[in-house]
């Protein structure tokens, strides 16, 4: 009789590679990056993935390699050290960040769109863009509840159709270099290093790095296929080092060559890559209307397919893997689809005031997106940052816990979490805290957004403990500890 493992091992490590590159790489990151810090960010990618993406998996497979009779998702990554309330903070955070993302994909598919129909940008008001997005995000949040199976396919077509055109765009722009082409913004050491001049613009730089930790971020979200890969925790560690290193080596060339046609200072959040990939086709004969209607298609398709599928799997996930007893029976019933539908939309009314206080203090769209591409890049690092508590506490108190894998020895896997902590901390602070917007919406959104939703969820998971410990005492308590097996082996230690 064949064990669990290999009854689950569907996926070869190519598979797993290529489905790690198509689900973290994302150009529109480069284009971010480059309107923020210009040629900067091709050298702080690459530094981004070696001293970020790659030994954040290694903890991330470290977690896994601990869980393997679950299906491993954060919620009992945290459990495994830091027990039930803190496992529940993270679980909502990366539930909560998805909210924040939404306000930034949204203005784009209307971007897109316009590029696809008309072959350019229409000029619209931040209001009407937020009553549109509301309404795209209505019709979204409507189509995820009918568990629609094409989100996959279209998922899988428009990742890899950006990664196609991200191969044009390299080798073409490789091929004006070679063929004699002068750079819009000559490619330097200067020009390479951040802008550190002054307090002002070192700040933005720290900010900025937030965004390309966001960009080369992804390592949670292939960990659950673990149990699915041919090789087990060897393969699955030196795949997705692979991959990171794929990542980041593609973000560092586009990066380094996208101001070859277009120069610093160029392009910006909504258009910067129909104006390079025009370029781009110009030079080589090919009409500019006729690029910005392919880009238009690629971009259009990718981000409906990410719309999709991130309208209904983190709630799917969130909802299901908490305690039941949290949110009531309700809110995370299912329908015959398998979607908790009331989830969902409650996460449309959540969204729906999101989506409109950034339209408050923007007057384009390059304002509003610029705003909520920040606050989505911040937020984005508290989910991290709960993951690499635990694992810091994990290797203060529980290191002798039996795993099949482990990033070296004790006092390594402590240096590396604490590096990561500091960095994500400094990162963190001034990604959300930018100088050049004004204070009340830093307050009101990046802070005060933050601060209210963690307060509210963390409010009302002791709203849960508590009856928890009316009703059962013992439960509660095995709630709010770490796994049992952490727990089995700290006591074995004070034995011994």
């Amino acid at each position: 009789m064949s064990s669990s493992s290999d009854t689950r091992a569907r996926i070869g490590q190519f598979a797993l590679l290529t489905m790690t590159v198509s689900a973290v790489f994302n150009i529109r990151n480069v284009i971010n990056n480059n309107v923020a810090i210009g040629l900067a960010s091709a050298p702080a990618f690459f530094l981004a993935t070696l001293l970020y993406f790659v030994p954040f998996t290694l903890i991330i497979a470290e977690f896994v390699a601990m869980n393997r009779s679950s299906e491993s998702g954060v919620y009992q990554w945290v459990k495994t050290s830091m027990g039930g309330r803190w496992a529940f903070m993270t679980a909502f955070c990366y539930w909560f960040v998805n909210l924040f993302y939404f306000a930034s994909l949204l203005p784009l598919i209307l971007v897109f769109t316009s590029y696809l129909l008309t072959g350019g940008d229409r000029e619209m008001s931040p209001w009407l863009i937020t009553v549109l997005s509301i309404a795209i995000f209505a019709l979204a949040t409507w189509v995820s509840t009918k568990g629609a199976k094409w989100i996959g396919t279209i998922t899988s077509i428009g990742a890899s159709a950006v990664l196609v055109l991200t191969g044009v765009f390299i080798v073409a722009s490789l091929a004006a270099l070679i063929g004699g082409v002068e750079p819009a913004s000559p490619i330097t050491l200067r020009a390479l290093r951040p802008d550190t001049s002054s307090f002002a613009t070192t700040w933005a730089f720290l900010g900025t790095l937030a965004w390309i930790i966001q960009g080369v971020g992804g390592a949670e979200s292939v960990g659950v296929f673990l149990n699915d890969l041919r090789g087990g925790v060897k393969a699955f560690v030196r795949t997705i080092v692979a991959a990171g290193l794929m990542i980041g080596l593609l973000y560092a060339v586009a990066s380094l060559l996208m101001n070859v046609f277009v120069p610093t200072g160029g392009l910006d959040y909504s258009n910067g890559l129909f104006v390079v990939m025009g370029a781009v086709g110009e030079h080589f004969g090919v009409p500019a209307a006729l690029t910005f209607r392919v880009v238009g298609l690629v971009l259009l398709a990718a981000t409906l397919g990410s719309l999709l599928m991130w309208t209904s799997t983190p709630v799917k996930i969130f909802f299901s893997e908490i305690p039941r007893g949290v949110f009531g029976g309700k809110i995370v019933e299912l329908n015959e689809q398998g979607i908790p539908w009331r989830a969902a939309w409650l996460q449309f009314a959540i969204v729906v005031p999101i989506l409109i206080i950034p339209a408050l203090g923007s007057s384009n769209i390059n304002d509003l997106l610029g705003i909520v591409i920040n606050m989505t890049a911040a937020t984005a690092l508290i989910p991290p940052l709960l993951i690499l508590l635990a694992y810091l506490v994990l290797r203060l108190r529980y290191d002798a816990a039996p795993r099949e894998f482990r990033m070296g020895s004790r006092p390594v896997g402590l240096a590396v979490a604490v590096f990561l902590l500091a960095v994500f901390a400094f990162v963190f602070i001034a990604g959300t805290t930018p100088l050049d917007q004004p204070l009340w919406l830093t307050l009101v959104y990046n802070v005060g957004g933050v601060v209210v939703f963690l307060g509210l969820a963390l409010a009302w998971y002791q709203r849960y403990i508590n009856r928890l410990r009316g009703r059962d005492p013992r439960a509660a308590r095995s709630e709010l500890a770490p796994s049992s097996s952490t727990r089995e082996q700290e006591a074995a230690n004070r034995r011994s």
